[in-house]
C-alpha cells in the first residue's frame, strides 16, 4: 500500500513528489513513467541527423517530460502557459510560481531573466509598435534553461527523488486505474496491481489521448477545450532583431480578419533548430529546440504559429481531430514532418527538394520532406496563418518572405480538460489531475506549480 501513486514523471509529477516528500519525508511514493530515465533519454538523431524511430520517443517521454527536452523555458507569469490562476486566484498563483522558480534556481537554473523589469520600457516600445499592426504582445518574463542544461537540472531532481526513497518505475506505462464506489483504489501497470487511496494523474501531451479514453471509460468528468493547430516557422535571426535579445520569447496574438480566429506565437527558439517529435500512434509533429551553449547555436529562429479553434457541440473529440490532421500530413510525407516555403504555400504549390535546397533560409530539420501543407491543413487554418504572416511582416520585415520556411503539422495535444475543483480533485474520490494532459497547464512552469499545489492538497 502506497501513500501516493503518481502517473507520469514530467514536471507536474516531479514537483508533486518533491513537495510531498518535503512535507512527509517518510511517505511511500511510487511513480510510473512510460518513457526512460534521464540517463537513457538520448535522441540518436543528434548524431545521426535522422530520426530512427525510438519507441517510445525519447523526446516526448521519459523523466522530465517533453517540454524540458524541447527547449526548457520557465514562464514567470500567469499570462501564458496554463490556467492555474483560474483555480486558485492570481495572487496565490504568482506566489507558487515564485516558489517553484526558487526551486529551479536551487537546482542550477540560469539566474538571468528575459523580459525582466529592467527591460520593461523596451517591452512597451515593442508593444506599441506591434499594436499598429493589430498585434498584441503579452508581457511574460521567462527564464531559459536550454535543452542541454535542462538535462543537468532534472538529473539532480531525479537523483534527489531516488535518494529520498521514491520508487520510480521507468518503461512502465499504467494500463488502467482501479475505482470502486467512485473511490480510487490503485493502478495497474504491466498486469500488476499497486494500491493507494491517493492517485495523481500527471501525464503530459503525449498521454493526453490515453487520458481522454480513460476518462470516458471510468466516468471521470471532462469537457472539450480549444484545439491548437498550426505550423513551425523558421527564419533568419535578424528578422526578429532585438526582440530576441530583450525578450527571448515574444508572445504575440492576432485576431484574423476573415474568420476572427486567434493565432498566437508559441515556443520561440532564437538561434535554434526545428525538430520532430513522435507521439502516440507514431505521429510525427514539428517542434523546436534551443541550446545554451554557443557551439550548438544556429543563425535561425524558429517558433510555432498556432490557430486556436473553438469547436462547439456535438464536437467532443479535439485530440482525435488534431491527430487526424497530423495523420493526413504524415501520409503525404512518409511519416515525416513536411517542410514548405511560405511562397509556395501562398501560390498553392508544393515545395520540392530543389526549392528547399535553394531557399535562402537553410532548413535545420534535414530529414523534413518537401511538400504541400495545404493538402493536410484545413482551408480556414491556412487562411489564418497567411493573414498572421502578413501582420507580422509589418514590425518584422521579411517575415512573410517567400523563403520563410514552415514545417507541419504542429498540434498541441491538450485539448480535453478534466474537470476538477480548486484542489485539482476529480469527481472520483482520491483521484487528482494536473499537468498539460489534464488541460490545466501548457508549459513547464505552470505544470511544475500544479504539482506543488496537488502535493499540498494531498496532505
Amino acid at each position: 500500500m502506497y501513500d501516493v501513486i503518481i502517473i507520469g514523471a514530467g514536471p507536474c509529477g516531479i514537483f508533486t513528489a518533491l513537495e510531498y516528500k518535503k512535507m512527509n519525508p517518510n511517505s511511500k511514493i511510487i511513480m510510473f513513467e512510460k518513457g526512460r530515465g534521464l540517463q537513457n533519454r538520448v535522441c540518436p538523431k543528434r548524431t545521426t541527423k535522422k530520426c530512427v524511430g525510438c519507441s517510445p520517443c525519447n523526446i516526448t517521454t521519459g523523466f522530465s517530460g517533453a517540454g524540458a527536452f524541447s527547449d526548457g523555458k520557465l514562464t514567470l507569469s500567469t499570462a501564458v502557459g496554463g490556467r492555474i490562476a483560474e483555480y486558485i486566484g492570481e495572487e496565490k498563483a504568482m506566489e507558487v510560481i515564485g516558489y517553484v522558480d526558487d526551486m529551479y534556481l536551487s537546482y542550477g537554473a540560469d539566474k538571468a531573466v528575459y523580459g525582466a523589469e529592467e527591460v520593461y520600457d523596451k517591452f512597451l516600445e515593442y508593444q506599441k509598435d506591434l499594436s499598429k499592426h493589430d498585434l498584441e504582445l503579452v508581457y511574460s518574463p521567462l527564464r531559459h534553461l536550454g535543452t542541454e542544461k535542462s538535462f543537468d537540472i532534472y538529473k539532480k531532481m531525479q537523483q534527489d527523488l531516488e535518494d529520498s526513497g521514491v520508487d520510480i518505475r521507468f518503461s512502465s506505462p499504467v494500463e488502467n486505474i482501479i475505482i470502486e464506489d467512485k473511490k480510487i483504489k490503485g493502478v495497474i501497470s504491466k498486469g500488476e496491481e499497486y494500491l493507494s487511496d491517493k492517485v495523481v494523474v500527471a501525464v503530459g501531451r503525449e498521454g493526453a489521448h490515453w487520458l481522454t479514453k480513460l476518462c470516458t471509460e471510468k466516468g471521470i468528468e471532462k469537457r472539450s477545450s480549444t484545439v491548437d493547430i498550426g505550423v513551425r516557422v523558421e527564419t533568419h535571426d535578424e528578422i526578429l532583431g532585438n526582440i530576441n535579445k530583450d525578450l527571448y520569447e515574444s508572445k504575440i496574438i492576432y485576431k484574423t480578419k476573415t474568420f476572427n480566429d486567434k493565432v498566437r506565437t508559441f515556443c520561440q527558439n532564437p538561434s535554434g533548430i526545428v525538430s520532430t517529435e513522435y507521439y502516440e500512434d507514431n505521429l510525427a509533429v514539428a517542434n523546436g529546440h534551443s541550446y545554451k551553449e554557443k557551439e550548438y547555436k544556429t543563425t535561425n529562429t524558429n517558433f510555432a504559429l498556432l490557430v486556436s479553434l473553438n469547436l462547439s457541440e456535438p464536437f467532443e473529440s479535439p485530440i482525435d481531430y488534431g491527430k487526424n490532421i497530423v495523420r493526413n500530413a504524415n501520409m503525404l510525407s512518409g511519416n515525416r514532418v513536411i517542410v514548405q516555403r511560405l511562397g509556395d504555400l501562398k501560390k498553392g504549390r508544393r515545395s520540392t527538394h530543389e526549392s528547399i535546397e535553394n531557399c535562402k533560409v537553410n532548413a535545420t530539420l534535414v530529414d523534413a520532406y518537401p511538400g504541400d501543407l495545404s493538402l493536410a491543413l484545413p482551408y480556414r487554418v491556412v487562411k489564418d496563418l497567411i493573414e498572421m504572416f502578413e501582420a507580422l511582416d509589418g514590425p518584422f520585415k521579411g517575415m512573410a518572405s517567400d523563403d520563410t520556411l514552415i514545417y507541419g503539422v504542429e498540434v498541441k495535444f491538450y485539448s480535453n480538460e478534466v474537470i476538477t475543483d480548486s484542489k485539482f480533485r476529480s469527481n472520483i474520490e482520491g483521484l487528482y489531475f494536473g499537468g498539460d494532459g489534464s488541460g490545466h497547464t501548457r508549459g513547464l512552469m505552470q505544470a511544475s506549480a500544479n504539482g506543488v499545489l496537488i502535493a499540498r492538497s494531498l496532505v
